[in-house]
């Protein structure tokens, strides 16, 4: 009654008006649901790679980097000695039972193969001593056990980021890398990190088979009140090791600066893709629309105004662009949630959480507003005796 009284269609019309025709219907909701399945998709790279670069880093870890390589951990190189100088020199280096938490790393990005397969493959590699596992708590061995000399422990997106099954890297296979047999012996996951991607082995072994002496970097973590000007008063009054100090979330957040533009180019993409649909689906709903002069006309003669009659358009299109993307984000969840994806420093997974569901929601209700806009103000236009002689 009050619907009436406001002179607005009752709800139940444009309801009924949506069943009126299937095969419309049907492609409303795929057209819609492909178009907020790909938003969905988009947001959940971009969200996915945010997540693993921002959780790479703890923070109360520090890195000790070569001058100069601020930006690239493969690029850096320190002497050994770092190690144990850093430990004993920097005050609030945490510590338990008198292991300090200082971890001499080396990353390196190397050519493996199959045993008995000539295919070549890049993967990441980090060389590591026993003191890694106390810096970076994030990792924990799920399979088998850490490496030893000419053994190998694998992320859970190692696979992945060297494009081959994940069977390939079971315990119990073989790498060759630097013409060298490795085991594999272990498998780890660090979720929502860059070192899922990586394959760890011991630190002297990947020197020696690098022909290296120094390594990339070494991360400490500190304790109480220790702050990162502790660890860079050190670098200063330490000229000749020619170190830089950072925190390690801030490193990868320079990481995840330098991944921008591959961000925007998929936004780009998916906007792209997205505008094609909108127009197509334009130029349906301008025929669906220009189908219905007469109803719209006759409706306009017992008494109801354009306004109503646009809202009305506009709810149809609202409500099957809503069906499109319930549907989209069910199937986002069941099939890109957790879908690995690679990239030149790893791997990670796309992410469908709650902001990504609410950024492919809103562009749905977008989608069916601005859809029905443009062809519903067009079609209102034509004089009511025109559209009583329509066909």
């Amino acid at each position: 009654m009050m619907v009436m009284m406001l002179g607005l269609l009752p709800w139940e019309y444009g309801v009924r008006n949506m069943a009126r025709s299937p095969l419309n219907l049907a492609l409303g909701v795929a057209g819609s649901g492909l178009v907020v399945l790909l938003v969905l998709a988009a947001a959940g790279f971009v969200r996915g790679m945010g997540r693993s670069l921002g959780h790479s880093g703890d923070d109360r870890n520090v890195i000790l980097l070569g001058a100069g390589s601020e930006e690239s951990i493969e690029r850096s190189e320190i002497r050994r000695a770092v190690t144990g100088i850093a430990a004993a020199s920097i005050p609030g280096v945490r510590r338990r039972l008198g292991v300090a938490y200082v971890s001499p790393e080396a990353h390196v990005a190397l050519v493996a193969r199959r045993e008995g397969d000539d295919e070549r493959f890049l993967a990441n590699f980090r060389g590591v001593q026993a003191e890694a596992f106390l810096v970076h708590p994030q990792v924990r061995i799920i399979e088998g056990r850490a490496p030893g000399p000419g053994e190998l422990l694998v992320g859970r997106l190692a696979a992945t980021r060297m494009g081959i099954d994940d069977g390939d890297l079971a315990i119990g296979r073989t790498l060759r890398i630097a013409e060298r047999p490795w085991t594999i012996v272990g498998r780890f996951e660090a979720p929502d990190t860059v070192m899922e991607a990586e394959i760890w082995c011991d630190l002297q072994e990947l020197l020696v088979a690098t022909r290296r002496e120094s390594v990339s970097c070494v991360v400490l973590t500190l304790e109480g009140d220790a702050e990162l000007a502790d660890v860079d008063l050190f670098t200063k009054q330490r000229l000749d090791l020619e170190l830089v100090a950072m925190h390690e979330g801030e490193y990868y957040a320079k990481v995840l600066a330098f991944y921008g533009p591959v961000q925007v180019m998929v936004w780009i993409t998916a906007a792209l893709v997205a505008a094609g649909a909108f127009f197509g689906g334009l130029n349906t709903l301008y025929a669906a629309f220009a189908a219905r002069a007469r109803e719209l006309a006759s409706l306009q003669v017992v008494g109801f105004t354009r306004p109503a009659l646009l809202l009305a358009l506009v709810q149809e299109s609202v409500l099957t662009a809503a069906a499109g993307s319930l549907l989209a984000s069910a199937g986002a969840l069941l099939l890109l949630d957790g879908i690995a994806v690679r990239i030149s420093m790893g791997a990670f997974g796309l992410v469908i959480d709650g902001p990504v569901m609410a950024i492919g929601l809103t562009a749905g209700l977008a989608l069916g507003v601005l859809g029905a806009l443009p062809p519903a103000l067009r079609c209102l236009r034509m004089p009511v005796a025109e559209g009583l002689k329509a066909v």
